[in-house]
């Protein structure tokens, strides 16, 4: 019996209308477990992340969260149950404040939820008033990610989090993720930062033309074990 909280996708195939993208593949993210998924531009990274937030439907396969079957359910729903996503690109609502970027879904419009985070990434707090469309690439992703993070979701689903993020805020990012993966909440991590994954990882897969080619535990050495698999 699966964990209420854990998910489980097998042998998971699909893609966009007639054109497969993913081939079954199959990971597990247990309760305060990290998981990373990597790999080359273009392999099918973020079209997994999609199937599974139920941004692209899936062909063939399953996807579970605890005993739930989500791949009849639409996104809104994946997220009322607990599963949280920051995507890739169009991270951030651009024409509404960083403060509503923050808000938006809650109804006390309350930014109480957010002070450990503001206290590693004050610029935000600086700009709350200031339009999320004009924040730089790196800043709308610090904002989706605190979005992501503070949202009371028990599966937290994060693609590529730190691109165009400067170093010293990825590794706040890096110590937030650890903090709360702690308190028992599984993250699904699509990156190509190895060095970011070799922090967390307690598990990592490759993908390479849509299908996994390699899965290895986290440890000290994850970088150079992923960056060989990387390199075929």
């Amino acid at each position: 019996m699966s964990k209420p909280h854990s998910l489980a996708i097998s042998k998971l195939s699909g893609g966009y209308g007639d054109v497969t993208v993913i081939r079954d593949v199959s990971l597990t993210v247990e309760p305060g477990k990290i998981v990373f998924v990597t790999g080359r531009n273009g392999v099918g990274k973020t079209t997994l992340i999609k199937l599974i937030a139920g941004q692209l439907a899936a062909q063939s396969g399953n996807i579970l969260f605890g005993e739930r079957d989500m791949r009849a359910e639409p996104p809104h729903a994946r997220r009322a149950i607990g599963i949280g996503y920051a995507p890739q690109e169009s991270v951030v609502f651009d024409d509404l404040s960083v403060r509503e970027n923050l808000t938006l879904q809650y109804r006390d419009r309350d930014l109480a939820r957010y002070e450990a985070l503001f206290a590693s990434f004050p610029r935000l707090r600086e700009r709350r008033a200031q339009r999320a469309g004009t924040l730089s690439g790196g800043e709308k992703k610090i904002l989706s990610f605190c979005r992501a993070v503070a949202e009371d979701t028990q599966l937290v689903m994060l693609d590529e989090p730190t691109e165009g993020v400067q170093p010293e805020n990825i590794e706040r990012m890096a110590t937030h993720v650890a903090t709360e993966a702690g308190k028992g909440r599984g993250f699904l991590i699509v990156e190509q930062n190895l060095g970011f994954a070799e922090r967390l990882a307690d598990h990592a897969h490759v993908l390479d033309h849509g299908a996994c080619i390699f899965e290895t535990p986290g440890g000290a050495d994850l970088r150079a074990r992923l960056a060989e698999r990387l390199a075929l």
